[in-house]
């Protein structure tokens, strides 16, 4: 641990540098986020799951940049031409631009046209017209150098040699570099064109084929879309800058007078390190750099999106039967106890004849009364609203009918986790089965899916996939382990998640449970093979074994704090059970009397809190919603028409609406409220119900414009 990255993590975050360093002493150890965030909140001073996110990514960019430092440093070293001064202005860098500034005349390069003058022996001319002597002559001292074996057969041959050699020191310098970089960054410009003769199959980038934006301002959204269309070869897509301005940042460095032959000859050498070696060079490190902004603004949206998705309103327990609509091959029921487990599935057909629906009709009343259906669960997808017109005309008025995003069921049921769980069951039906249970335990099933694929990003295949892992990773521990998991329940891929257990660890416990039957109570988990201290340190706060002999195995508190509750209890005169289920009893309890060197009262407050609703569910309460009967297709659709809606997914230029219609339509930001909005999610979050109007219909392209004003 480097003192010099927690003083400056410290300082950028606004941390104070013992937090940080107890974060990273944290992290070195093994533990979590979620771990440290919950369980050790006196070593951090409280800090939440961000701010120690922040911790771990700057710490560790920083030690990246360390890494690539020392490179540098041996490989110029190597070379023999490391100086002293050279040496600290490599170990001052603070960022990669800077470092690799300074590496860039020491890097090794295939060989340029400044190399083969130098090796025609004109950096002795070079250097003397470098100087830029208002008395010195080059082209007098060029015809020194003339010498027809060589190829320099004239003066303007020697002459353009030896500012070759200019060129590559001027792009070669730190200062100029940064100040044209720094140029890019503040006045450059995207400017997209359609490639000629593509308009027509580019048509979904037809928003970019003029398209102008300052690199400054411009959104990640538009930045990876013109990406997007550069890629598939429908733009081209540069970054401008003025040239004029440009080039007098740089003849500001390097020309030290006004007038003279050799400043001519300097001036000549600098527009052509500009022209030739800068301009591509930055333009691409700007598109870089651009690139990444974009990545992490998306990145943080998507990141957004998931924890939304992840935590949405669970139905809970309940009977389901789940409906995968389809007209051509019918549509597939099956039916779900309350713990997701499949009881029967079936296959049934609604518009091939007037006798074929009947059966369907008779089928479903039939599975509902054997099952004791409460609730059924339709995709969203092709056939869902006939299919929910349909379901609604058996009058079944006991029983909720639910329309359910199946986004990346597909993925889910050609995946290995489905076919190991339904190895004989056709695609479609162990679709309808995640479809049901995500209406059940949305968390609890979305976790089998690559979060990629369940259809709330922006970009997402388009950005850093390693960052997008990473933080996607997080968002999803950090659902996990905040909603908490039942041992005994869990899935393997549930239990992955776990802070502290991961893939191996998970397939143990589930293998565990298998061979020995239902854990009883928390420390029973050191029964799993290779479950450590270490692990069940990590761990044990974020399992649950309900119905466990200890009520605290039920709840957040971890064992660690188990003789503390046991101590609150006998010092009340109560059982713990007596102590959780009497208000009263934890009143008149005095947290100050337990505290200890390492817990606090932070500590104590949670648990306190914990012990009021033992394993409480973090979620909203379930709401059901309706769309509007008779609007079934985007061609059912008209101007002005107001509808029920449910927000699918949230961008930074405004949010997308299922109104039920196959294609969910789009609300710009700008549609989103009379008052200025900084960002959608200030106003809408994912899967709340919204009342939209229609704005505009394209067919051609599939796309709907709506409005939240509705006045």
């Amino acid at each position: 641990m480097q003192l010099s990255h927690i003083k400056k993590t410290s300082d950028e975050l606004h941390l104070k540098p013992q937090q940080v360093e107890a974060v990273v002493g944290l992290l070195e150890e093994g533990s979590t986020i979620p771990f440290i965030a919950r369980y050790r909140k006196e070593a951090t001073g409280m800090l939440d799951e961000v701010a120690i996110t922040s911790i771990r990514d700057r710490v560790k960019q920083l030690d990246e940049l360390d890494k690539r430092r020392a490179v540098i440093l041996e490989s110029i070293k190597s070379q023999g031409k490391l100086t002293p001064e050279l040496g600290v202005s490599v170990g001052k860098a603070e960022t990669l631009a800077e470092l690799e500034d300074l590496y860039l005349p020491y890097k090794p390069k295939r060989r340029t046209r400044g190399m083969i003058a130098k090796e025609k022996g004109l950096e002795p001319l070079a250097l003397e017209i470098y100087k830029q002597n208002t008395a010195f002559d080059p082209a007098a001292e060029a015809l020194k150098f003339i010498d027809k074996d060589k190829e320099l057969a004239t003066v303007d041959l020697v002459l353009a040699g030896a500012r070759d050699i200019m060129a590559e020191w001027v792009n070669e310098t730190a200062e100029a570099r940064a100040q044209v970089r720094d140029l890019f960054l503040k006045k450059g410009l995207f400017r997209a064109r359609p490639i000629k003769g593509k308009e027509e199959l580019g048509i979904k980038f037809k928003d970019y084929f003029a398209w102008e934006e300052s690199v400054a301002t411009a959104p990640s959204h538009r930045v990876l879309a013109a990406r997007r269309g550069e890629k598939e070869g429908f733009l081209l897509l540069r970054i401008t800058v003025d040239d004029a301005e440009a080039l007098t940042l740089l003849r500001n460095i390097f020309l030290k007078a006004k007038v003279g032959c050799a400043v001519v000859q300097v001036d000549m050498a600098v527009e052509d390190a500009y022209k030739r070696l800068m301009l591509p060079s930055l333009e691409n490190e700007v598109r870089l750099l651009t690139k990444e902004k974009a990545d992490a603004d998306a990145i943080t949206t998507f990141a957004t999106n998931l924890k939304q998705l992840l935590m949405a309103s669970p139905l809970g327990p309940r009977m389901v039967m789940a409906v995968d609509p389809g007209l051509r091959t019918g549509c597939k029921l099956v039916c779900l106890d309350p713990q997701g487990k499949m009881l029967e599935y079936q296959t049934i057909f609604l518009q091939q004849s007037e006798a074929r629906a009947r059966e369907a009709g008779e089928t479903v009343k039939f599975l509902v009364k054997k099952h004791k259906i409460e609730v059924i669960a339709i995709g969203n997808g092709t056939a869902s609203r006939e299919t929910e017109s349909f379901l609604r005309d058996l009058s079944m008025n006991d029983v909720q009918i639910v329309m359910v995003s199946e986004s990346g069921a597909s993925y889910y049921s050609a995946s290995d986790v489905a076919r190991a769980e339904f190895p004989d069951l056709d695609v479609s039906v162990r679709g309808a089965v995640s479809i049901g249970r995500r209406l059940q335990d949305p968390l609890a099933e979305l976790v089998k899916l690559d979060p990629k694929n369940i259809g709330v990003g922006q970009y997402q295949h388009d950005v850093d996939q390693s960052r997008l892992n990473q933080a996607l990773d997080d968002v999803t521990m950090s659902c996990v382990n905040l909603v908490g998991v039942d041992i005994n329940t869990a899935s393997r891929e549930l239990l992955t998640y776990v802070s502290g257990v991961g893939p191996a660890l998970a397939q143990g416990i589930v293998e565990c449970r298998n061979r020995l039957g239902a854990f009883k109570s928390r420390h029973d988990i050191a029964n799993v093979p290779r479950f450590n201290v270490k692990a069940f340190e990590q761990a044990a706060g974020f399992m649950r074994v309900m119905n466990a002999d200890n009520p605290l195995d039920a709840s957040a508190v971890h064992p660690e704090s188990y003789p503390i509750v046991e101590k609150m209890a006998a010092d009340t005169g109560v059982s713990v059970r007596e102590l959780i289920s009497n208000e009263k009893t934890r009143q008149r309890i005095d947290l100050k009397k337990y505290m200890t060197p390492t817990v606090g009262l932070p500590t104590l407050r949670d648990i306190i809190s914990e012990l009021a609703k033992p394993g409480r569910d973090p979620r909203a309460q379930f709401e059901f919603v309706r769309f509007m009967d008779g609007v079934n297709t985007i061609t059912d659709l008209q101007p002005d028409m107001v509808l029920p809606g449910v927000v699918t997914n949230i961008i930074d230029f405004g949010c997308f609406v299922d109104i039920g219609v196959h294609h969910d339509g789009l609300v710009h930001i700008s549609q989103m409220s009379d008052k200025f909005v900084r960002h959608p999610s200030d106003v809408v979050k994912l899967h709340q119900k919204v009342t939209v109007k229609v704005k505009e219909i394209d067919l051609k392209r599939q796309r709907i414009s709506l409005t939240m004003k509705l006045k």
